[in-house]
């Protein structure tokens, strides 16, 4: 029993075992504390022994004037430029240069290089006894030709400690002063365990910071699970990744070679330049990896997704892959991509993407752009670009179409198109812009719900309309694909959908604590409001166009926007204004930039009233004309220094609120941003990027977020992120029997023949280039379609017409097949559609607020709730193929039975208490309800009349129970005075309809069959 040997669970035997990996399985050498120079940090023996393998003269020539002189240059280097330029560079001594490092070439042709490759010592240390002025020690030290580049601090669960234990043993215990934790001698820290790694690159004290560096539990791919941690490992120890993978030779060269960088950032206020040592975290340096792996795997002409979430350094991420693209060669040595052409959305983001790509160049000059006001033409900049031998061009959206129609006539480029879509919606005036060069492109195919330009789209469309190169990759980064983006760029599997290569999700960014939760609190308003006829007749109008209108006339009416301000002022001055370290901001969102100047001026009259200090910031673009008064941003901010800058300006204390208008709701970043008060429908994919603005994090002092919504249910809400909070998935592909369909429903109706489209076609490519003759062939169908058809029929071809055009466009771009007749449709249709009118007059709905007056006004706090995600795989439709649009049927009423209607929604029963009756009705019986899964199933599985049964049987039997508690509301119901019982089993029932369809959606699909389905290789 005494030699009896047991598995050693101290942090010792952690140590003991990742030596034992690097040693035996890595080809590291194994060095001493006692082979430490303390006083120059290095092993001069390795060093020594390096330069003699690698650089023999040199090595003589340093033995002739002295070890100390040339150890002394190397030492003063590293303290000026760092151990990874100094590794990279190396040193020029009196007239060598001598190299410190070689780094894997490129070619295996080169056998020197690669002979000199292979003399790099790789070798790790324990118990490093790092100095002089005590004895303290580092669990582990990796070396690299004797220079300390990465230090370890172990922790062990079954001793009771943990990562976070070895962190602060860093910010307490490790001394920056001491020479080995200077900045930039090593380029890299770990705090690790069995578990969890985290790392560093400049060592600060307390104040020292860390990043997590572990692997997702999805390990970048698009399958369960996903968030934050590492998954399980076929060792058992779920970190052998850093010894088996990272650290292996190769690995660690590459890393110290392509993507450890020391870059300069300058303050724009102070000027004042700052260094920064960059160390990407492991889904970026996978991601590169892995893409970088594909293509040379598989050659040119791929298309790539990559879904990152915001949080994931998207722009270094773009910045590693674009340099290493420049370089990368194939089986026969020969470069893949001749340049890098990188497109963005916006000329502010261009501006910083640019000086990020350069900062991590080698040779800034090799990193060119094409300006929207660069002076010369777009097509000259690019030639010039091009013989200048820029290898990487950066691109705008509104610069892109000149590119790539430039790209399209070089027959012997090799292009790689990296597209950062992140940011997804121009103003008005860049869409105004965009006019010039998109005649090929539907604008308002490309606008999202909002009559915004939706840059996904945008980039899509441009895509397509110029048929996918073939002489080209594409890289797509983007945290909310769109079902479009997921068919054109994402990975087809066997199960149909369509995937992401590398997935770093919302959850794990949220986990991580790069961005923060902005579900985690969020309040909901619901406005209750009674409007009284200002009429004395009693005019007709359309119902449901009145019903949208009277609710946009309330929550836009003066009053309405001044008692809102009042709301989001006290919220903020007794809850927010002292958060972030008394520096928090608050942004209003508005619908309008109307409602945006009627925020402004409550907002200053407010503020006044109180005599606070604080001030308000409007944003949005152009010129409105209000009451006869022409308003800007520029004249309604007055900003004293005469600084115009928004961004720049809301950085100061004294402005606390940004008050916006379909601006400043993507791509913008203020840390210091805690509170959105929000008074706008928001949907889909914008809600996620408009709420996103309050995701930034700003360590120590933001912790949370805030959100007050006056406009939206939280259910929609919800609705909104839950396809983005782990992976998207498109579900199937579109599916291009459609166009058949449509093709028929078309031709049925003989607009046209197919003789008019053989004759249009010859037409429109004769040597004639006859303008008459093609107006005459398309103005035949339009009289027949003025003539013949009746407005349902009209409809319904328009709307046909308009899906075969958009559908034909995107698929015959990414799917190989030829149909002469549907190319000849695509055309006539393209020019017919546009002449096609239909008479469908809405503006005596207009009329109807002229007609109103606002009698009340009231809002109901809902309380706060955090808005919890389900961890499930977000799968989304394709792009639908409608058919036959058809009218919708109207319904008409007068306008006392609409403002009647209207008023009942909200109630105009004089309860005894009514804001306690309101939390009751509101909030708390529709609560109770939705939590009622039976009910919803049965709600999901009925018909509709069976289903209004269930739900107003269940609302009766919980009005039952009020008979003691809430008497008031008991005998009202029970009585059905004004109606109520009627009116509230109505309400209910819509609430309780929509949460079926939720519940029906999500049973859909199944996810846990896909994710069981066996899961494709990754490299």
């Amino acid at each position: 029993m005494a030699n009896l040997e047991i598995v050693d669970t101290s942090e010792r035997g952690f140590q003991k075992l990742i030596l034992k990996e690097l040693t035996q399985s890595q080809d590291y050498e194994l060095s001493f504390s006692s082979d430490f120079d303390k006083s120059l940090c290095i092993n001069q023996e390795h060093l020594f022994r390096f330069l003699k393998q690698t650089q023999e003269d040199i090595y003589e020539m340093i033995l002739l004037k002295g070890k100390q002189a040339f150890l002394n240059r190397v030492d003063k280097k590293i303290q000026k430029e760092g151990i990874v330029n100094t590794l990279k560079k190396g040193v020029k001594y009196f007239d060598k240069t001598v190299k410190l490092f070689y780094s894997k070439p490129v070619s295996k042709l080169n056998e020197k290089d690669n002979k000199n490759y292979d003399e790099n010592i790789f070798s790790v240390c324990e118990e490093l006894i790092y100095t002089t002025e005590h004895k303290n020690r580092i669990d582990l030290v990796i070396f690299l030709n004797g220079f300390p580049i990465i230090t370890f601090e172990l922790k062990n669960a079954f001793t009771k400690q943990a990562v976070k234990d070895a962190i602060r043993q860093y910010q307490n215990d490790r001394d920056p002063k001491d020479k080995i934790f200077n900045f930039k001698r090593c380029f890299l820290h770990l705090a690790m365990d069995t578990d969890s790694v985290y790392m560093c690159t400049k060592l600060s004290g307390r104040k020292t910071f860390f990043l997590p560096f572990n692997k997702g539990l999805n390990d970048g791919k698009p399958f369960e699970p996903f968030g934050a941690g590492n998954p399980e490992s076929e060792d058992g120890i779920k970190t052998s990744y850093i010894y088996n993978e990272i650290l292996q030779k190769n690995s660690l060269s590459n890393i110290v070679d392509k993507f450890v960088k020391l870059i300069d950032e300058e303050d724009e206020d102070t000027k004042k330049v700052t260094q920064k040592l960059i160390f990407p975290r492991y889904h970026q340096l996978t991601a590169v990896r892995n893409l970088l792996k594909d293509v040379k795997d598989n050659g040119i002409g791929k298309r790539y997704l990559i879904q990152h979430s915001a949080g994931s350094g998207k722009s270094n991420s773009i910045s590693w892959l674009a340099h290493q693209l420049v370089a990368l060669h194939n089986s026969e040595d020969e470069n893949i991509f001749n340049s890098i052409i990188i497109v963005t959305d916006r000329t502010v983001l261009d501006k910083q993407l640019r000086n990020n790509v350069i900062s991590f160049a080698e040779n800034p000059k090799v990193v060119g752009a094409i300006m929207e006001n660069g002076g010369d033409s777009k097509t000259n900049q690019l030639q010039t670009a091009l013989a200048n031998k820029k290898k990487i061009i950066i691109s705008t959206i509104q610069t892109f179409p000149y590119v790539l129609k430039q790209m399209d006539s070089i027959t012997d480029g090799k292009f790689a198109i990296i597209i950062d879509e992140a940011h997804s919606s121009q103003s008005g005036e860049t869409s105004k812009s965009l006019n010039a060069v998109l005649s090929d492109v539907n604008l308002e195919e490309i606008k999202d719900e909002f009559g915004e330009i939706d840059n996904e789209k945008l980039i899509s469309a441009l895509i397509q309309n110029r048929k996918m190169l073939s002489n080209a990759s594409y890289f797509a980064f983007t945290a909310t694909p769109k079902n479009k983006t997921l068919e054109i760029f994402g990975e087809k599997k066997e199960d149909g959908g369509f995937y992401a290569f590398h997935t770093y999700s919302m959850k794990q960014a949220i986990q991580e604590e790069f961005i923060l939760d902005v579900l985690g609190n969020y309040t909901t308003y619901q406005s209750f409001y009674k409007l009284v006829k200002a009429v004395q007749n009693n005019p007709t109008f359309n119902t449901k166009e009145a019903q949208k209108k009277l609710r946009s006339y309330v929550e836009a009416h003066e009053y309405s926007i001044k008692q809102k301000a009042r709301i989001m002022i006290d919220h903020f001055l007794s809850e927010v204004r002292t958060l972030i370290n008394g520096k928090a901001k608050a942004m209003v969102v508005t619908k309008s930039i109307e409602s945006a100047i009627k925020y402004k001026q409550a907002f200053d009259e407010y503020l006044i009233e109180l005599k606070m200090p604080c001030k308000a910031i409007v944003a949005f673009s152009g010129k409105k004309t209000y009451k006869g008064i022409d308003y800007t941003e520029n004249s309604m901010n007055s900003f004293e220094d005469g600084n115009n800058n928004i961004p720049k300006q809301f950085k100061k204390n004294e402005f606390r609120f940004l008050i916006v208008a379909n601006k400043y709701q993507t791509g913008f970043d203020e840390p210091l941003l805690h509170t959105m008060y929000v008074d706008k429908k928001l949907d889909g994919v914008q809600a996620i990027q408009t709420l996103s603005r309050l995701n930034r994090a700003k360590k120590p002092y933001k912790k949370d977020t805030f959100v007050l919504d006056f406009f939206n249910k939280t259910e929609d809400i919800k609705e909104a992120f839950k396809d983005y909070y782990s992976t998207t998935v498109l579900s199937e592909e579109t599916d291009v029997n459609k166009l058949n369909d449509l093709q028929d429903d078309l031709e049925n109706t003989h607009v046209y023949e197919e003789e008019d489209l053989d004759e249009l076609f010859s037409v429109y490519y004769g040597k004639e280039q006859d303008r008459g003759a093609l107006e005459k062939i398309i103005n035949k169908s339009v009289a027949y379609f003025d003539d013949e058809l009746s407005l349902k029929e009209k409809v319904e071809f328009k709307s046909n017409a308009k899906s075969f055009l958009r559908t034909y466009s995107y698929l015959s771009k990414i799917i190989d097949f030829e149909n002469q007749t549907w190319e000849k449709m695509w055309l006539y249709l393209k020019l017919l559609v546009t002449k096609l009118k239909i008479d469908d007059d809405k503006e005596e709905d207009e009329n109807i607020l002229e007609a109103i007056d606002m009698d009340s006004y009231k809002l109901i706090d809902e309380g706060k709730k955090k808005i919890a995600l389900d961890d499930d795989i977000g799968i989304i439709d394709p792009v639908p193929v409608s058919i036959g649009g058809g009218l919708n049927e109207e319904e008409f009423d007068t306008l006392e039975n609409i403002l009647k209607a209207f008023n009942d929604r909200f109630g105009n029963i004089p309860w005894d208490n009514p804001d306690k009756v309101q939390d009751v009705l509101v909030k708390d019986i529709p609560n109770v309800l939705r939590k009622n899964t039976a009910v919803i199933e049965t709600i999901a599985n009925s018909s509709r009349d069976n289903a209004k049964d269930a739900s107003d049987k269940k609302v009766k039997e919980i009005m039952q129970t009020f008979i003691h508690a809430h008497t008031e509301i008991f005998k009202i119901y029970m009585n059905n005075e004004g109606s109520f019982q009627n009116r509230y089993n109505e309400y209910i029932f819509d609430i309780l309809l929509e949460e079926a369809k939720r519940y029906a959606n999500n049973k859909k699909y199944n996810y846990n069959q896909l994710v069981a389905q066996p899961k494709p290789e990754y490299n």
